[in-house]
């Protein structure tokens, strides 16, 4: 996909990403208010940036990273109109980014990791890992197999949990992977069963939350 494309709102859908829900995904916003992201934030493929910018408004230092300089633009300036000098956006691969050598105490993977081509899996762990300070923690929330159809033409990289594993524990000491949901605006004149919704009228499609920490 044409990233930049997609924040311009000329991609297939026809306006705002689907992803762009205004804040940040509900099963981060639980692990936000739980306590379990601390220090220095990494936001991993930030796009619009509602997680970064939330916990930048919690007091955390936050860098989003992404490809899409449209994005990069838009986070900035909701940053500014927000009053949120600790937050920084940069556009950048990835998968290939450098200069943050530890320093950062969490990253944070709102649907990124299903978004990069596999072959580019490798490259992002390396990347990440070498950001994170010893003991940092590490969460990822990417579409499970089956969230869209098979037949679909364009569609992310989903994963099973296998999968999943297999391409962070070489550089992640894994605490848990488990079933979580992701929501989305609906496409516009596509009907979604009431049971698909979530109250807010998004659809809530199958993922897995990984939770995953540096060794010290």
């Amino acid at each position: 996909m044409d990233w930049d494309s997609a924040y311009r709102g000329e991609a297939v859908f026809e306006g705002p990403p689907p992803w762009n829900i205004g804040e940040p995904q509900p099963e981060l916003a639980t692990l936000i208010d739980s306590g379990a992201i601390s220090g220095a934030v990494l936001d991993a493929g930030c796009g619009h940036a509602e997680l970064g910018l939330a916990l930048a408004a919690r007091g955390h230092d936050v860098v989003g990273i992404d490809l899409s300089p449209t994005a990069v633009a838009a986070a900035t300036a909701a940053a500014a109109e927000r009053g949120l000098p600790n937050a920084t956006f940069v556009a950048d691969d990835i998968t290939a980014f450098t200069g943050y050598d530890g320093r950062f105490d969490t990253i944070v993977d709102s649907t990124l990791f299903h978004s990069l081509p596999v072959e580019g899996r490798d490259g992002y762990q390396r990347s990440i890992v070498a950001a994170a300070a010893p003991g940092a923690r590490y969460y990822v929330l990417a579409f499970a197999k089956g969230a869209f159809p098979d037949d679909q033409d364009t569609k992310p990289n989903e994963v099973d949990e296998a999968e999943l594993r297999a391409a962070v524990e070489p550089y992640w000491t894994i605490d848990e992977i488990r079933p979580a949901k992701i929501h989305a605006n609906p496409p516009p004149g596509v009907p979604i069963p009431a049971e698909a919704l979530d109250a807010a009228g998004r659809v809530q499609m199958p993922a897995w939350l990984l939770r995953a920490h540096k060794p010290a």
